[in-house]
């Protein structure tokens, strides 16, 4: 390898062919997680909450789910890794599977007891669809609530 004047080296072949080759691995990647049009490829497909932006005349959904915990409360659940171990993006682009199979709910009161173990315990989960109207780019009116599915926990 040659020495440039301030000290630093220059990139040989070996460098050179393994920067192309994980370029290459990664676009392909890329492109193979896109082609699929799914979040589950992250990060190497598309991110679909951030795809767009919303009209001056929509309907913005916002997907939450609430429990009945063992408590007597109903609460929402904190859809994020610290919470209960299944980020809300996850959610969103599983709602269709978790609709047909509401099953798979158990799977965040399992998260959320296995890091929360001295935290009440979820009873009764409801996968929860809010659709807020906007007129002109503004909110008219309370966002309208739709329950798309409800599990009860396996203990």
């Amino acid at each position: 390898m040659r020495q440039v004047t301030n000290g630093d080296r220059r990139l040989g072949r070996a460098g050179k062919t393994i920067r192309v080759a994980v370029a290459v691995v990664g676009i392909g990647l890329l492109i193979n997680g896109s082609a699929r049009a799914s979040d589950d490829a992250w990060p190497f497909g598309p991110m679909s909450q951030y795809a767009g932006s919303v009209a001056d005349d929509a309907e913005v959904t916002f997907t939450r789910i609430t429990a009945q915990t063992d408590a007597g409360t109903s609460v929402d659940v904190p859809l994020n890794i610290e919470g209960a171990g299944v980020a809300r993006a996850e959610i969103e682009a599983r709602t269709g599977e978790i609709v047909k199979n509401p099953a798979l709910l158990q799977q965040v009161a399992d998260g959320w007891a296995k890091k929360h173990p001295d935290q009440p315990k979820y009873l009764k989960l409801e996968l929860i669809r809010d659709t807020t109207k906007l007129v002109g780019g503004r909110v008219v009116g309370p966002p309208t609530p739709e329950v798309l599915a409800t599990w009860q926990v396996r203990r």
